[in-house]
């Protein structure tokens, strides 16, 4: 079982950049490919970005394709999603998940974060 907590969310400017965290329990956290969803007020929940087990692939929406960049540190039991040239419809509750393999739908993801955040302005 994993237990997924993110953190870094906040107010920011157009433009401007966020690093979002997940930091995970668990000695299995090697074992799960993970990935960043967001879910707007009135919106369904979409896939930001995934990463592999080891690190080496990754999968973005085409939304944030350029401007994001999801990583991992298997050593620290944390995913990462650096956020650059944000956009106000970029705002959102941001969610990590963990999973089997790298999809894009939330049903495949297992265990999930309690969400963060994230409000950016124009």
């Amino acid at each position: 079982q994993v237990q997924l907590v993110e953190s870094g969310g906040g107010l920011v400017q157009a433009g401007g950049s966020l690093r979002l965290s997940c930091a995970a329990s668990g000695r299995t956290f090697r074992s799960y490919a993970l990935a960043w969803f967001r879910q707007a007020p009135g919106k369904e929940r979409e896939f930001v970005a995934a990463i592999t087990r080891s690190g080496y692939g990754t999968n973005y929406a085409d939304s944030v394709e350029g401007r994001f960049t999801i990583s991992r540190d298997n050593a620290k039991n944390t995913v990462y999603l650096q956020m650059n040239s944000v956009k106000p419809e970029d705002t959102a509750v941001y969610y990590c998940a963990a999973g089997l393999s790298v999809v894009t739908g939330p049903n495949d993801y297992d265990y999930w974060g309690q969400g963060t955040q994230v409000t950016v302005s124009s």
